[in-house]
């Protein structure tokens, strides 16, 4: 049995690191810090492996960056009080767009358009 190579499977560019990325934002709903190990893990790791991969990279950096525009956005509009709407609103994009990752990685399928503001 070699864990080490199991582990650092998921640290190398490819299916493996998209799904622990995944996971991490997944994770962030509770713990807050993991998005962020996330994002700088899709960065760190865009343009190293296959296509199919590079496509999830660019949706999780995406889907960062957006979640976090809408997010700044829910806590300003929470003093006229509808921003906890936008955050939940946020945090249930969030979370359809990290199942349907880690669906398509699992398949080891690309992302269809990652560049989209959906899902």
């Amino acid at each position: 049995m070699n864990d080490q190579s199991d582990v650092a499977g998921y640290m190398e560019p490819g299916g493996k690191n998209a799904t622990l990325i995944y996971i991490l934002y997944l994770v962030s709903i509770i713990v807050g810090i993991t998005s962020i190990v996330g994002v700088i893990l899709a960065y760190l790791n865009k343009g190293k492996a296959a296509e199919w991969v590079d496509t999830h990279y660019t949706y999780q950096i995406r889907t960062f960056w957006i979640g976090f525009l809408f997010s700044i956005i829910g806590v300003v509009l929470m003093f006229v009080f509808i921003g906890i709407f936008v955050l939940l609103a946020t945090l249930v994009w969030a979370i359809i767009r990290c199942i349907k990752g880690l669906q398509l990685a699992g398949r080891g399928e690309p992302i269809p358009n990652p560049q989209t503001w959906m899902f």
